[in-house]
């Protein structure tokens, strides 16, 4: 990684994943333009580097995530800005969603507001035992903008999905687990439990997880079945897929070549 951020740390180990950690501590790693603009960067640095095989998002510090969006810019906003802003998080945060490699979410205290959103926009989010999440936007007279209203609704259900955003209430860990807003609470550390996962996802066959990304991803959709279908076809041509039926059948561990 050859770029500097202000408000972010990029570190990539050996094994290829990637640890993003937004980084304002003094501002409960709040979410403001310069913050979103860096992200946007480092999403285009994350797309073109190979080498990158996984992404893990935490906050910096044991207090929050991210504890919500620059309140200060928002209270400047009017119709037109507003759309702005809105699309411009829309737009970073789909990125990650898009992204074709594992995307976990360390969630270490406060994820509130854009930081829940940006929780919501990994595949995958595991909790701090001290984590409280929500998109409390009604409190200041607006609605989850970068996306929560869509992902959560997914993600918890329409009836959870509405209680939570219309009493804008946070969510401790435990309920963020049982509601499925949370994949797990972890017991230590989130981001250790989250190397772990990723640890086990780099085991399996590369194309095989990239294309179950790609495949998931289209759920829901008219053509999700044909995508299914279509990326299933296309590993079932490739070396990993002669290496992973071969070593079931010879009883031994794998070797994928990515191929």
């Amino acid at each position: 990684m050859d770029v500097t951020y202000e408000t972010l740390l990029l570190e990539v180990n050996e094994a290829g994943i990637c640890r993003l950690t937004i980084n304002r501590p003094d501002k409960m790693n709040a979410l403001n333009s310069q913050v979103l603009d860096e992200l946007d960067q480092a999403i285009d640095q994350i797309e073109v580097d190979a080498d990158i095989k996984g992404l893990i998002i935490t906050g910096t510090g044991e207090k929050a995530f991210v504890a919500g969006a620059d309140i200060k810019e928002l209270s400047s906003l009017d119709e037109e800005t507003g759309k702005d802003v809105s699309r411009k998080g829309q737009d970073i945060f789909q990125r990650i969603e898009d992204l074709d490699i594992p995307v976990i979410a360390a969630v270490n205290g406060y994820a509130l507001g854009g930081g829940c959103e940006l929780a919501l926009s990994c595949q995958i989010r595991i909790a701090d035992q001290n984590a409280v999440m929500g998109l409390p936007e009604v409190s200041l007279g607006l609605i989850p903008g970068y996306g929560g209203t869509q992902r959560l609704t997914e993600t918890v259900g329409k009836a959870k999905a509405l209680e939570l955003i219309m009493t804008g209430r946070f969510v401790k860990a435990d309920e963020a687990e049982k509601i499925g807003l949370v994949n797990s609470v972890s017991e230590g550390s989130a981001l250790e439990d989250a190397e772990k996962m990723m640890a086990a996802i780099q085991k399996q066959g590369p194309l095989a997880v990239r294309n179950a990304i790609l495949a998931v991803n289209q759920a829901g959709k008219e053509s999700g079945y044909k995508s299914e279908a279509k990326l299933f076809g296309e590993l079932c041509a490739t070396d990993d897929f002669k290496e992973g039926t071969g070593a079931f059948l010879e009883k031994r561990k794998p070797d994928f070549s990515g191929k």
